[in-house]
């Protein structure tokens, strides 16, 4: 933060950026500041045939210290705070709700793994989590094997990635990230004598696996340019990072490369994984010398995963099946699909989406008609059942398994009314054992609300869900309450009912909630997200206007209340719903967005852009260039009037650059014609997941928040 500092001092004094603004200090909001005016220096841009004209690509600074944008983007943070000043009680008032339902000294349920149980807890007040393990004997003490508090004391920014204990149980394997960048360093720490190891491996993914000789480790280094993980190096204690042996580099730059380890611990795993094709590399976790070798050949258009059971390995794969299938082979056929057996065949109906493989049991999740369920296939019986739940629209993930051998199975569990839970299931009774729900500090009565799920037509005539929220007593469908609508829409990211105590602070001001799962998204299958990308990207677009016009006439909102959110590919979405139809909303939230397709994604040196090719098109092909650029929100700016408008960002985001959104904020600024406002949020500490710590982030939300409703109040 200091050297930033020292570069806003210089820019104040630096020409250029044409900021008209009073020359009062960053803190000082007494006198009113004018909106950050950004200069225009016309960048050419030339392909197919076709020529753009970029007045803001001069914002661009992969270093992030050129001192006039550093201004600028402070500029425009000293605008949006001075422009919310009057909310500041209220912003204080929504911090205080949101916090105080939080339990102060809340903690994880804890986990037994080879002798030990492991836990995390919040200490009251504090940002980060404290890391400990306690013996599986009686009067066991208690053993603090990170203090998230004491590390990231001083620091504007940290996160602790990941923590592996070694087989032996005496070495810890942790990674810290400082900066937000998702670059993290690996550290190892001696838990007889509490002492750190000097070995430290900078410039990775944060990911750590031990082999079972508890002296080798391996990591993913990350591309300091495209900051994608590419190579996969083995590491022993006690020697230099320099001497690491490289056990696999990934040469094809659209795939992503994670490493991870099978739950029998028989496996290390390499995971290669695009928009369109997945596959593993395993390598004995016995024998740290082996190479890895791929499980089954990659191939377009093509996914498994697999896990071992004994001899045999079970693959959740998309061979022949377009919504996924379960299959089972024997080592010695596994790379062979032909020979692959089905134990759960292909339903066109129905999306597998997760499977757990466990000595006695084979568990998955599935999706149907937008539901989820969780079902059990018991190895000794062949005989499939459902776990039973009390409510229809909810959340169900298998966490924290950690025993192949287990006999129950840990779920968490959570609605859109339900707080998150966390249950045993005993996997021949199916009863379920409630270990721990999170508790709303305050009181919190679930059946003062309603969730249900809508099915709400769209133009071409499909029926989009939508999961709604709202509390009963202050919903009147009678067209007038405030409407709060958000939604995602790609990489077949889905997101089923979850709860959210934050949102309590919008719902109990009479705040209806809607969650539009439009194309783009699975819920309503593989065909669902097909239908939202590449040529058909313009249905997530279309579905989200439409779910917004039958709300409004189903009464469910006000028609001049109405709210949109949207982060990442949800701010494309934000960008792209404000140029196509700007008069149904009164204001809009862009979170960290995704909004200049088109130069970010003929630019190869950016992170993620070869990644996404499958997901949005390789605009240097023309027809996916002109597709791309009829809904690219920043090409697609017009002279015309757009909703209030609040855009968020962090300098230090790896996923979508700051610069997005900065050259987005500036060109509306230039052509809008409207006097609606129009803020640009910027955190200099931040990178794509905001602020770090329990509390911080709620000042981000209550900033947020306050948006809203001192919007209704005008």
């Amino acid at each position: 933060m200091k050297k930033f500092m020292l570069v806003i001092g210089l820019a104040m004094i630096a020409q250029g950026c044409s900021m008209e603004s009073s020359e009062q200090s960053a803190s000082s909001k007494s006198a009113d500041l004018k909106a950050p005016i950004a200069k225009k220096v016309p960048h050419k841009m030339q392909i197919h045939g076709d020529e753009r004209i970029d007045d803001y690509y001069w914002m661009r600074d992969d270093s992030r210290q050129d001192a006039e944008i550093i201004a600028h983007l402070q500029a425009e943070e000293d605008f949006a705070q001075q422009q919310l000043a009057h909310t500041q009680a209220l912003q204080d008032t929504l911090y205080k709700e949101m916090t105080e339902r939080l339990k102060k000294d809340d903690s994880s349920v804890p986990v037994l793994r080879n002798g030990y149980y492991y836990q995390s807890k919040f200490v009251p007040d504090n940002e980060y989590q404290l890391h400990v393990r306690l013996k599986d004997e009686k009067g066991a003490v208690e053993e603090v094997l990170l203090d998230g508090n004491a590390l990231g004391k001083g620091q504007d920014y940290f996160d602790i990635g990941n923590m592996k204990v070694s087989s032996n149980n005496q070495i810890l394997a942790y990674s810290e990230d400082l900066l937000s960048r998702r670059i993290y360093t690996v550290k190892f720490k001696d838990l007889t004598s509490g002492k750190l190891f000097s070995d430290e491996l900078t410039g990775t993914n944060g990911q750590v696996i031990w082999a079972n000789d508890s002296k080798t480790v391996f990591y993913v280094v990350k591309d300091p340019q495209t900051l994608l993980g590419y190579k996969v190096m083995r590491h022993t204690l006690g020697t230099a990072q320099a001497d690491d042996v490289l056990m696999y580099e990934e040469t094809d730059n659209t795939f992503y490369t994670y490493i991870g380890k099978s739950l029998d611990d028989q496996y290390v795993a390499i995971y290669h994984s695009n928009s369109i094709s997945t596959g593993m590399s395993i390598l004995d976790a016995n024998d740290a010398s082996a190479s890895f070798a791929k499980v089954h050949a990659l191939a377009k258009d093509f996914e498994y995963s697999v896990q071992p059971h004994g001899d045999d390995f079970y693959i959740l794969t998309n061979h022949n099946a377009q919504n996924f299938k379960i299959a089972k082979a024997s080592a010695a056929n596994v790379a062979d699909n032909g020979k692959w057996q089905d134990v759960i065949a292909h339903d066109e109906s129905t999306l597998i989406t997760h499977m757990l493989v466990l000595k006695d049991s084979l568990l998955y999740t599935q999706r149907s008609n937008g539901l989820v369920s969780l079902k059990v296939l018991n190895f000794a019986s062949g005989q499939v059942s459902t776990v039973g739940f009390d409510e229809q629209l909810f959340s169900v993930y298998m966490t924290s398994n950690v025993d192949f051998n287990a006999s129950k199975v840990r779920v968490a569990y959570e609605s859109m009314t339900t707080p998150a839970s966390v249950y045993d299931i005993d996997l021949t009774s199916f009863a379920k054992t409630l270990l721990k729900q999170d508790e709303v500090i305050g009181g919190y009565d679930p059946k003062a609300y309603q969730s249900k799920r809508l099915m709400l037509l769209a133009r071409d005539g499909v029926k989009v869900p939508v999961s709604v929220l709202y509390r009963k007593d202050l919903f009147k469908q009678d067209g007038s309450n405030p409407l709060l609508q958000s939604g995602y829409g790609s990489y077949g990211s889905t997101t089923d009912p979850y709860f959210s105590s934050s949102l309590l602070s919008l719902v109990d001001r009479g705040f209806v909630y809607a969650r539009a799962h439009i194309r783009g998204s699975e819920m309503l299958g593989r065909s669902w997200y097909e239908d939202g990308k590449l040529l058909n990207k313009i249905n997530s677009f279309n579905d989200f206007v439409d779910v917004t016009k039958v709300l409004v006439a189903d009464n469910y909102g006000a028609k001049d209340k109405v709210f949109a959110l949207g982060g990442s590919a949800g701010g494309l979405l934000m960008g792209a719903i404000i140029n196509q139809a700007p008069e149904l909303y009164l204001g809009v939230v862009a979170a960290v967005p995704f909004v200049d397709v088109v130069t970010t994604m003929l630019d190869e040196s950016i992170p993620l852009t070869t990644n996404e090719f499958d997901e949005w098109g390789n605009p240097k092909q023309k027809q996916y260039y002109d597709y791309m650029l009829s809904y690219s929100p920043y090409d697609n700016v017009e002279a015309k009037d757009y909703p209030n408008l609040l855009v968020t960002s962090g300098l230090h985001d790896s996923q979508v650059q700051y610069f997005e959104p900065a050259k987005w904020v500036a060109k509306l600024r230039e052509m809008k014609t409207d006097n609606n406002q129009l803020l640009f949020h910027v955190n200099m500490e931040a990178g794509h997941g905001g602020a770090s710590g329990r509390y911080r982030r709620y000042k981000d939300r209550a900033f947020i928040y306050a948006f809203y409703l001192d919007l209704l109040e005008r």
